[in-house]
C-alpha cells in the first residue's frame, strides 16, 4: 500500500512540473525597458535674408524671415528670443554691401534710417572722396562700385638744363573701395560697364590730403584689382618721401607737397 501512494505522490509531481513548464513557455518575454531620450533643447532662430539684398537697398519686413539656427548663435546675429521685433524696427535701414539669401543679418551692414544714403555706406572713421576719372583712367570704364583698385599719381618732372621733362607714376594707394562712379551706387545691368567722370573712394582721414596733393599735382588713374586681392589694405607707399610742386591757378601760385618720385632711369 506505502509503494502505490509513493508512485501516486510522485506522478502527481511530475504532472505539476509539467503544468508549470507548459504553462509559462508560452508567454512572451519581458522587453527591457528602453532609457528615455533626454528632451532636445529647442533650435533658435536668427533674422536672415529672404532673398539676394544689394548693395543701397532699403530694407523691407519681406526682405527678411527667421531660420533655425543650430548651436550658440554668435553675438552679432540678431536672435528671435532676444529681439522677436527686429524685423520691424530694421525696417528702412539701407543694406551696406549687400547679402546673399539665408545670410544672417548684421547691423554693423546696416545704416540707420533718415542718414544720408553715402554717409551711410561709409563705416566708421572712413572718409568719401571724389577723383576725377575717364574710360581711359578707369580700366575702360569696367571699374564699378564695390570693386578694390590702386591709385596711381603720374606726374611730369622737369628736364635738366631745359630738356624735355620726364614721365613718372607711382602707385600712392592700395586696395582702395570704389564707392560710386558718379551717382551710380552699383554696377550697370548684366555688370555692365559704368562710365563716368567722378569715382568716389573710400579712404582713410590721413590719405585725403594725397589724393587732393595729387590731382593738384598731376593725373590720376585707377587699376581695378583682382576680387581675390586682398593682401593690402590702402597702404600709402613712400609716405615720408614728399615734393613740393608750385600749382598755379587763376594767377595764384600755391606750393603744394606731394609724393616724391624717381625717374625709372635714376
Amino acid at each position: 500500500m506505502l509503494r502505490i501512494l509513493i508512485l501516486l505522490f510522485a506522478l502527481a509531481s511530475g504532472g505539476f512540473a509539467a503544468w508549470l513548464v507548459l504553462g509559462t513557455a508560452g508567454q512572451p518575454a519581458a522587453a527591457p525597458a528602453v532609457a528615455a531620450e533626454p528632451e532636445k533643447a529647442p533650435a533658435e532662430e536668427v533674422l536672415v535674408a529672404s532673398a539676394d539684398i544689394g548693395n543701397g537697398v532699403v530694407l523691407a519686413e519681406a526682405n527678411l524671415r527667421w531660420q533655425p539656427w543650430t548651436g550658440e548663435v554668435p553675438p552679432v546675429f540678431i536672435s528671435r528670443a532676444s529681439r522677436p521685433q527686429a524685423p520691424e524696427a530694421l525696417k528702412g535701414s539701407v543694406v551696406r554691401g549687400g547679402f546673399v539669401a539665408g545670410e544672417p543679418i548684421r547691423e554693423d551692414k546696416l545704416a540707420q534710417p533718415g542718414t544720408g544714403f553715402l554717409s551711410g555706406q561709409l563705416p566708421a572713421g572712413k572718409r568719401a572722396v571724389a577723383v576725377r576719372v575717364s574710360a581711359e583712367s578707369t580700366a575702360g570704364g569696367f571699374i564699378l562700385p564695390n570693386d578694390q583698385v590702386d591709385v596711381i599719381h603720374t606726374i611730369v618732372l622737369p628736364g635738366e638744363a631745359g630738356g624735355d621733362g620726364r614721365v613718372s607714376s607711382r602707385t600712392i594707394l592700395s586696395n582702395v573701395p570704389v564707392l560710386a562712379v558718379d551717382q551710380t551706387v552699383s554696377e550697370g545691368t548684366n555688370g555692365t560697364a559704368v562710365v563716368g567722370k567722378t569715382a568716389t573712394l573710400e579712404v582713410d582721414p590721413e590719405q585725403i590730403p594725397i589724393i587732393t596733393a595729387a590731382e593738384a599735382s598731376g593725373s590720376v588713374s585707377l587699376a581695378l584689382r583682382a576680387a581675390v586681392d586682398k593682401s593690402d589694405i590702402s597702404i600709402v607707399e613712400e609716405k615720408k618721401r614728399t615734393a613740393v610742386v608750385r600749382v598755379i591757378a587763376g594767377g595764384r601760385s600755391t606750393p603744394v607737397e606731394v609724393p616724391f618720385f624717381r625717374s625709372n632711369d635714376s
